[in-house]
C-alpha cells in the first residue's frame, strides 16, 4: 500500500512537472513568435540643392536647420514651430516613412521629453527597472499581434520616428516596439482605470441651434498623466503623399488622431465608453480614427472604413461631416459598430456612454449610466446648450470651460461631474463648412483658444516670418485666471501628488500643509464626511484616494454643512 502511494505521488508529479514544462513552451512560444511587423527597409535620406549665384551645382542629404530668432526648425520641405501661443505647429509631407522621419528627426528632443514624462509616471507605480523589464515580457504577449493590426502605412511612419528615439529606455523595448506600444497606451489605460484619466466631453450644434447655421463643435479631451505631459502640445498639418490632407490635435511623437479635422471638412473626435478589459490587442481606436480623417470625406465612409477595423476598447467617435451638414456619432465596441444620428434635432451630445438602441440592453453601458459621472456632465450640457443657443464660437468655449453643476451648483475644483475638470490635454472647437480650427492654450482650456484657417494652410498660404495662427479670431482667455479661486486651484493642483506620495509611503503630512490644501478647495471638506477623520486615511492609504475622489465627485456642501465640517477639520488639527 505504501509503494502505490508513493508510485501515485512519483507520477502524479512527472505530470505536473510535464504541465509546467508545457506551459512554459507555450508562453515562450508566444513570446518570441510575437510580431510586431517592423519595416525592413529604411527611408530615403532627402536631399537639397545646393547652389550658388543661382546656379544649382548640386545635391546633398537634408539637415534639421534650426531658425532660433522664429524658434524655427526645417527639415527638407517640412518644419516645426513653436508658436508665441505656446502650441508646437508641426508640418510634415510625403509618402509614411519621409513624414516619419520627418517628424523624428525636427522633434527628437521633443520626443525624447515626452517618453521621459511617460516612463516616469509608470516608475511611480512600477519603481524598479526589474519590474518594469517583466512588465515588458507580459506587454509583448499581450501585444504581439498589434503590428498586423495596424495599417502598413502607418507602421512605416512608426517606425520613421523611432529611428529618432533615445535608447535610455530599450530595457522596455526597441524604439519601434515602445512607439507602437505608446499608440495603445490610451486604450489600454481607460479600460483598466475605467477612463478614470479619459473621461471627454463633446458636442454639435448645427441648423437652428447654431448661431450662423452651420455645423459647430466643441471637445475637451480629458487625458491626464501629469502636468508634464501636456506641456508640449502640438497641432500638426500633414499633407499626405496618400488620402486627404489633415491637421490633428495631440503630442509629439503621437501619429493617432483624438481630434482632427480634415480638407473636405470631416471632423474626428473620440470619448471613452465603459469597456471589459481586453485579453489581447486590436487597432488601437486613434489609429482607426486617423484612418477615418485621413480616407473619409462624409459620414457614409467614415462609417464603413470603422466598421472594417476591430478594436479592443469600447469608443463613441464623434464624427462632423460639412459635406452631410450635421454629425453623428459612431459607437464602437469590440462586438458592435453602431451610427447613433441622436434624439432631437440640430443637435448631438457626447460624454462616456452609449445613447443608441443597439446598447441600450448592454449590462456594462447600464452600469456605466448607473454608476459613473458621464450622465450628469450629458445633462449639464443639456442645460448648458438650451441656455446659450444659438451658439457661436464664443459660447462654445464658455461651455467647455463651465465648472459649475447642473442649476449652477457650487461643484468645487476638479469636480468630475464638470464639464471643465482642469484635466483637459486639449480643447478644440471646429467649424467643418468654414475649415476653421480653435484650439486651447494653457492652462487646461482656461488660456486662449488660437484660430487656424486650414484653407490657407493646406493651400500654402504661410509666411513662416509671421504666426500662424489667425489673431483677430482668437478667443481670449477665461476670466476665471485672474480670480483668487484659481490661485487656490494652483495649490491644489500642486499639493494633490505631493500628498498622495506621502499617504502611499506612509509619512506624516504636516498640520499646515494639510490646512493649505484643505482651503485650496472647498470640495475636500467631503474626505471629512466620507472617511470620519482625515488621520484614518492616513492609517489607510489604499484607500485615500478612493476617499478624495468621491470627496471630488460630489457638490461641495451648504454654508451651514460648511461650518459644522470646518469645526470637524479644527477638532482634528
Amino acid at each position: 500500500m505504501h509503494r502505490k502511494i508513493k508510485k501515485t505521488i512519483k507520477y502524479t508529479g512527472y505530470i505536473f512537472l510535464s504541465l509546467i514544462i508545457v506551459l512554459i513552451a507555450g508562453i515562450s512560444y508566444l513570446y518570441y513568435s510575437a510580431d510586431m511587423m517592423q519595416p525592413k527597409h529604411e527611408p530615403m535620406i532627402p536631399m537639397r540643392e545646393v547652389s550658388y549665384a543661382d546656379t544649382i551645382i548640386g545635391m546633398v542629404p537634408a539637415e534639421v536647420i534650426y531658425n532660433d530668432t522664429l524658434d524655427l526648425r526645417f527639415y527638407a520641405d517640412n518644419f516645426l514651430r513653436h508658436s508665441e501661443s505656446g502650441l508646437w505647429e508641426l508640418f510634415v509631407r510625403g509618402d509614411a516613412l519621409e513624414r516619419g522621419d520627418a517628424i523624428g528627426k525636427l522633434s527628437a528632443d521633443l520626443l525624447h521629453h515626452q517618453e521621459k514624462v511617460f516612463i516616469d509616471q509608470i516608475h511611480q507605480i512600477v519603481p524598479s527597472d526589474s519590474y518594469l523589464k517583466f512588465l515588458r515580457f507580459f506587454i509583448v504577449l499581450f501585444n504581439r499581434n498589434l503590428g498586423r493590426n495596424i495599417p502598413e502605412e502607418y507602421r512605416e511612419e512608426i517606425y520613421g520616428i523611432s529611428l529618432s528615439c533615445t535608447h535610455d529606455y530599450d530595457f522596455i523595448g526597441t524604439p519601434y516596439e515602445r512607439q507602437l506600444n505608446y499608440h495603445s497606451a490610451h486604450d489600454l489605460g481607460h479600460a483598466m482605470q475605467d477612463y478614470m484619466l479619459v473621461g471627454c466631453s463633446s458636442f454639435a450644434v448645427w441648423g437652428t441651434q447654431s448661431a450662423d447655421s452651420s455645423l459647430l463643435i466643441g471637445r475637451n479631451f480629458d487625458f491626464y498623466v501629469g502636468d508634464a505631459f501636456a506641456e508640449n502640445k502640438q497641432v500638426a498639418f500633414y499633407a499626405p503623399e496618400k488620402g486627404y490632407k489633415f491637421a490633428s490635435v495631440g503630442w509629439p511623437g503621437m501619429i493617432g488622431v483624438l481630434s482632427g479635422m480634415n480638407e473636405t471638412g470631416l471632423t474626428v473626435t473620440i470619448n471613452a465608453a465603459k469597456s471589459a478589459v481586453p485579453t489581447g490587442s486590436a487597432t488601437p481606436i486613434s489609429i482607426l480614427t486617423r484612418e477615418i480623417l485621413q480616407y473619409a470625406s462624409t459620414i457614409e465612409e467614415a462609417f464603413a472604413i470603422a466598421k472594417k477595423r476591430e478594436t479592443f476598447v469600447s469608443e463613441s467617435i464623434l464624427i462632423g461631416s460639412a459635406k452631410d451638414g450635421k454629425a453623428v456619432i459612431i459607437e464602437k465596441s469590440p462586438e458592435k459598430t453602431v451610427l447613433f444620428t441622436g434624439k432631437e434635432p440640430n443637435r448631438l451630445i457626447c460624454t462616456n456612454h452609449y445613447q443608441s438602441e443597439a446598447f441600450s440592453e448592454d449590462e456594462r453601458n447600464l452600469d456605466n449610466i448607473r454608476t459613473s459621472d458621464s450622465p450628469y456632465r450629458f445633462a449639464r450640457l443639456e442645460e448648458l446648450i438650451n441656455e446659450k443657443q444659438p451658439l457661436d464660437t464664443k459660447a462654445a468655449a464658455s461651455i467647455l470651460r463651465n465648472r459649475k453643476g447642473l442649476q449652477e451648483t457650487d461643484l468645487g475644483l476638479a469636480n468630475e461631474m464638470s464639464i471643465n475638470q482642469f484635466i483637459a490635454h486639449h480643447s478644440v472647437i471646429f467649424q467643418p463648412e468654414k475649415l476653421l480650427m480653435w484650439v486651447s492654450t494653457s492652462p487646461w482650456q482656461c488660456g486662449k483658444y488660437i484660430a487656424y484657417d486650414l484653407n490657407k494652410i493646406f493651400k500654402g498660404y504661410i509666411k513662416l516670418k509671421q504666426e500662424v495662427f489667425i489673431p483677430e479670431l482668437t478667443i481670449p482667455e477665461d476670466e476665471f485666471i485672474e480670480t483668487p479661486e484659481f490661485r487656490h486651484l494652483l495649490t491644489y493642483k500642486k499639493l494633490t501628488p505631493l500628498l498622495l506620495k506621502k499617504i502611499s509611503r506612509k509619512e506624516k503630512i504636516e498640520d499646515h500643509t494639510l490646512k493649505t490644501y484643505l482651503a485650496s478647495n472647498p470640495s475636500l471638506y467631503y474626505v471629512y464626511e466620507v472617511v470620519g477623520d482625515y488621520y484614518e486615511a492616513i492609517r489607510q492609504p489604499q484607500q485615500a484616494i478612493v476617499y478624495w475622489r468621491k470627496a471630488l465627485s460630489k457638490p461641495i456642501p451648504k454654508l451651514q454643512e460648511k461650518e459644522r465640517i470646518q469645526q470637524k477639520i479644527k477638532k482634528h488639527s
